[in-house]
């Protein structure tokens, strides 16, 4: 029996960086007005000024997907340059202060600022989220049952926000910290089918908690108005490359679960404060950490159990046609995270602003 096609849609958020000061600065829309020309929902304005979301289109399968990612990048930092402007890609700036960028004026944000304050205005924070296609909503509730535990695997080797506001917080991810202070985010619960899941949101929004499912920011979601499962607990990764394989792996995963639900094989379940002990180690120490195996009962090196999710997908990522960019990730595991990277500069350098230059170069690295 053939896989469905499960198709992928990525969106990654950017930093618009001064290239003198290194510090975040607003493009004021011209980058967002610049690429809708010719690329036209691919690139919208965000929360802040100082942030641009690209999104590719539906993508048939990762080549598709690979090819998108690169010429969008290609185009946002084509479009900051002739506004005398830089493209970071990271979860967060090193330095730059969330009390010094302003908002951008629309009806939309300014509710949201309205409604959570300092929570939303200091939410200055960038990540990358990937859609999935699947048949149809039930399924996508059994997806999101199962795929819980494997978020904070994911999250490790996404981590790439180890500065926040001029200081080395400690953590790998520092982004999903300033994010956990809005409702609704975070591993999500149990459902028990589509219509439970409905039921939850339409008592949301009945009560007047939420207006609408998209309110709902849960590291995985399935997404209110359309047939996908979406991640969106990943920080903003500094690579393409590295973009590309965290995808990859999440289509499969997707692939793979379906695959055992046509054999009538069921994924164990595990309770989500279970998986948010393994996020916090994410969180705080990358792929260098370690989390449990609820399995084993025991911790192990995340490190292996990185490896245990590569050879649970294996059998899926021929058929996908993705088992090159999947394989990448031994490729980061081997340099380290983001996180890492951006660690080992400032203990070289003492220099955070050094720290923004190394962003600067591997956001456009291999395009």
């Amino acid at each position: 029996m053939s896989l469905p096609k499960f198709t992928l849609g990525i969106e990654e958020e950017f930093q618009t960086i001064d290239p003198t000061t290194r510090e975040l600065r607003s493009h004021l829309s011209q980058i967002v007005e610049g690429g809708q020309m010719t690329l036209q929902e691919q690139v919208k304005a965000e929360m802040h000024q100082a942030v641009v979301e690209v999104g590719t289109t539906i993508c048939n399968n990762i080549d598709e997907a690979r090819s998108q990612v690169l010429l969008l990048r290609r185009h946002v930092i084509e479009l900051a340059d002739k506004q005398g402007l830089k493209i970071g890609a990271a979860g967060t700036h090193p330095f730059s202060r969330w009390q010094d960028q302003p908002i951008t004026p629309d009806v939309r944000y300014d509710k949201i600022v309205e409604e959570l304050q300092e929570a939303a205005r200091s939410n200055l924070v960038f990540g990358m989220h990937v859609h999935i296609g699947i048949e149809n909503r039930d399924i996508g509730v059994y997806m999101m049952n199962a795929l819980r535990y494997f978020l904070p695997h994911l999250f490790a080797l996404s981590t790439n926000s180890p500065f926040w506001e001029g200081r080395e917080t400690g953590y790998k991810s520092f982004r999903t910290k300033v994010f956990e202070r809005f409702p609704r985010t975070g591993i999500p619960g149990y459902f028990h089918s589509a219509s439970d899941y409905d039921e939850f949101i339409a008592l949301l929004v009945k009560t007047g908690c939420i207006d609408n499912g998209k309110k709902i920011w849960w590291d995985l979601r399935l997404h209110p108005f359309f047939d996908t499962i979406e991640y969106r607990i990943c920080d903003m990764m500094m690579r393409a490359d590295e973009t590309i394989a965290v995808a990859a792996i999440m289509q499969a995963l997707v692939a793979k679960i379906y695959k055992l639900k046509t054999q009538n094989l069921n994924f164990r379940i595990y309770r989500s404060a279970l998986i948010k002990e393994n996020k916090w180690r994410a969180a705080r120490y990358g792929i260098d950490g370690r989390m449990i195996d609820f399995g084993k009962q025991e911790e192990v090196p995340t490190r292996n159990l990185i490896l245990e999710l590569l050879d649970f997908i294996d059998d899926v990522v021929d058929e996908l046609g993705s088992r090159h960019e999947v394989e990448y990730v031994l490729k980061m595991m081997e340099m380290g995270t983001g996180a890492d990277r951006q660690l080992q500069v400032f203990r070289e350098t003492n220099d955070l602003h050094k720290v923004v230059d190394y962003i600067l170069a591997e956001t456009a690295y291999g395009l």
